[in-house]
């Protein structure tokens, strides 16, 4: 329904940054822990609860280990606490960078992040220099390969979706944040695997930059998202899709 976003290639190259298993499941049970303590612990009562144990689902994580998270969120648990950060940065280029991050040390997280942003060309911007450049929106992406984008796209919009973009196979869905669970669940109760589904931060429209900068930006992703603190990273630029086995 819209122009081209590129979200199926930044998602997939983000999980493949993602892939080690343990560094998914530690970033999921920060994500759950602080929820829990925001919210409360009852997913039923705590949106963003709810999302973040959808994510662990589709992630495979076992029951007990998001339990635990959760209490240890409310404080039945001992458990550390985190704080929410977000960086904005310019990327090699010139694009846009947002980056989240859930730490239990501030400090430790800022010196890294800077020192990460500093090593690979870009600079950290002022707060509000470029988060005007996103909007949050649900994101769910289906197979193209098992379904029609017309089955995808009468379903997605009689259940409340605002947009359906086939993505080079991928066909994603975005809804506002608010209607993301109530069309997550419609979907799922017609048979519809999603291939993922979170509410994240999306672009209004995305930069073409060229190679040398595009390499520059990956390998800047690939390290942001290796560090513990970091949760997710979210830009507006067009990046090649290469390497993508690596």
């Amino acid at each position: 329904m819209s122009g081209h976003s590129k979200w199926a290639t930044i998602k997939h190259k983000k999980g493949a940054a993602d892939a080690k298993r343990g560094q998914m499941f530690t970033k999921l049970i920060k994500e759950i822990s602080i929820a829990a303590r925001m919210g409360g612990g009852d997913p039923d009562a705590n949106p963003r609860l709810r999302t973040a144990v959808l994510k662990a689902k589709a992630a495979n994580m076992p029951k007990d280990n998001v339990d635990r998270a959760i209490k240890k969120g409310t404080g039945e648990l001992e458990g550390t606490t985190y704080e929410e950060l977000t960086y904005e940065a310019y990327a090699p280029g010139g694009g846009a960078m947002l980056i989240e991050v859930l730490t239990d040390n501030k400090n430790r997280a800022a010196a890294e992040i800077r020192n990460i942003l500093t090593r690979s060309g870009a600079n950290l911007g002022s707060t509000g220099s470029v988060s005007y450049l996103f909007r949050r929106k649900g994101v769910l992406s289906f197979d193209g390969e098992k379904y029609t984008e017309d089955k995808i796209m009468e379903a997605a919009i009689d259940a409340g979706a605002d947009d359906v973009v086939n993505e080079d196979g991928t066909l994603v869905v975005y809804t506002d944040p608010n209607d993301f669970e109530s069309v997550l669940n419609a979907m799922t109760a017609k048979g519809f695997d999603t291939l993922g589904a979170e509410i994240s931060m999306v672009p209004d429209s995305y930069i073409s930059i060229d190679d040398e900068a595009a390499t520059k930006v990956q390998r800047l992703i690939d390290k942001l998202e290796e560090n513990e603190d970091v949760q997710n990273v979210y830009h507006n630029m067009e990046l090649p899709e290469v390497d993508e086995e690596e």
